[in-house]
């Protein structure tokens, strides 16, 4: 059953003055079908004007106007910009960071990490996206890297991953895998043995955890839920192939400065 009340998740990390954010679930939007409710991607084929409602919902639990609302066109890479004022056509990168009061920083995922940080002395925040490839590439780094440029601190800054696949959902095959331990034969360890041979599970959450922490973040919390497990709350790409249907929706992560 899908309520229909927006309540996002949120982070005891992120829960401080002047600042707002949510890991908005399935609930609460206006879309219907396998899109209900909250549907947050307009790269999806759901009704636009859906979408558009459902993005100033989140946007409202955020304090912010609707089009101060921004997501980028994610493409898995390890980019973030800086941004300083709202945008009409959505800059192609997986990480947003500012220091401006009023923008709302958002980054959508159907089992990919989404990551809120924030530097609260500093006043700057950022959102980043990151699957697997990205976290390998380095857009955690990167973020970090840019919130920098604006004055934050890494021992300062905080940061918190939303709903994410969990590694009892997330098998990959041996050439999945090598990739990641050809980078790092420490990266072994965020793969277990499938019961299928040639196959494993992988710990995407576990793998973004130890990013972070090795590149120096203060603080760092995993809301630990399993985007493929619950269907009734978080939308899945993964889920949506096996179960062979159409589309699917995208959860939205976003924080602001109040």
């Amino acid at each position: 059953m899908i309520k229909q009340t927006a309540a996002p998740l949120r982070a005891r990390i992120l829960d401080a003055p002047g600042l707002a954010h949510g890991f908005f679930t399935r609930h609460g939007g206006v879309s219907t079908g396998v899109y209900a409710s909250l549907n947050g991607g307009v790269g999806s084929q759901d009704d636009p004007r859906a979408v558009a409602e459902n993005r100033r919902r989140m946007a409202a639990h955020l304090c912010v106007d609707p089009a101060h609302l921004l997501v980028p066109y994610q493409i898995h890479s390890p980019k973030a910009l800086i941004v300083t004022q709202a945008f009409v056509e959505r800059p192609v990168c997986d990480a947003l960071v500012t220091s401006v009061q009023g923008l709302g920083l958002g980054v959508t995922g159907a089992d990919c990490g989404m990551i809120l940080f924030a530097d609260r002395g500093a006043r700057v925040i950022a959102a980043a996206h990151a699957g697997w490839k990205g976290a390998l590439d380095g857009v955690l780094e990167d973020t970090l890297a840019a919130m920098e440029t604006l004055g934050a601190r890494r021992a300062s800054t905080v940061a918190a991953l939303g709903p994410t696949i969990s590694r009892n959902s997330y098998e990959v095959d041996t050439e999945f895998a090598d990739r990641f331990i050809a980078a790092s034969t420490g990266h072994a360890r965020f793969f277990l043995a499938s019961a299928r041979d040639g196959h494993f599970m992988f710990d995407l959450p576990g793998f973004i955890a130890v990013r972070l922490r090795l590149a120096g973040i203060g603080l760092f919390e995993d809301l630990a839920r399993d985007t493929y497990a619950e269907p009734e709350n978080f939308y899945s790409y993964r889920r949506c192939v096996h179960r062979n249907e159409p589309d699917y929706g995208r959860q939205v992560a976003a924080i602001a400065l109040i």
